[in-house]
């Protein structure tokens, strides 16, 4: 991949990681800079299963999802900068930590997760990523995650 490649679309997204509907949860990544963070974009919308039961009065999308789609994002990040595309690159969660929740996300917003690497590199197998998650500026969640990158031998 170019090193001029600063977003992903859905089309890169499902080439770098395995995840499908209903459990992708990006929709883009977007000002990726290299390895070191990036910005993912989830359009919610109430057709998506996990509103039919969360809540079928009051539909708030789950906590566990949006740190899910910030992981998501890592990867997505972290898949470009390593040029991951068609390499069947697996990420596993390792810990969770200081996750907080501060506004509930719903039908109709867009989530903007902007992650940053704090431990990483080429090659290594384990990595730790801050997180953020906004919609229209209100925080909706912060955490840090350690995720293990399943990199393919070549």
């Amino acid at each position: 991949m170019s090193e001029d490649l600063k977003s992903a679309d859905i089309d890169l997204i499902q080439r770098i990681i395995p995840h499908r509907y209903p459990f992708l949860l990006v929709d883009k990544v977007v000002d990726i800079d290299g390895y070191a963070s990036a910005t993912g974009i989830k359009n919610v919308t109430m057709n998506e299963p996990h509103f039919q039961g969360h809540f079928p009065k009051k539909p708030i999308m789950p906590g566990v999802t949006i740190v899910e789609a910030m992981a998501q994002t890592s990867a997505v990040m972290v898949g470009v900068a390593l040029d991951m595309a068609d390499k069947e690159l697996l990420v596993y969660f390792m810990g969770i930590d200081k996750c907080k929740f501060r506004r509930m996300v719903v039908p109709g917003d867009v989530l903007e997760m902007k992650v940053t690497t704090t431990r990483g590199k080429p090659g290594g197998k384990v990595w730790k990523f801050s997180g953020l998650a906004t919609v229209e500026g209100d925080v909706a969640c912060e955490v840090d995650f350690t995720a293990m990158m399943d990199l393919p031998k070549e």
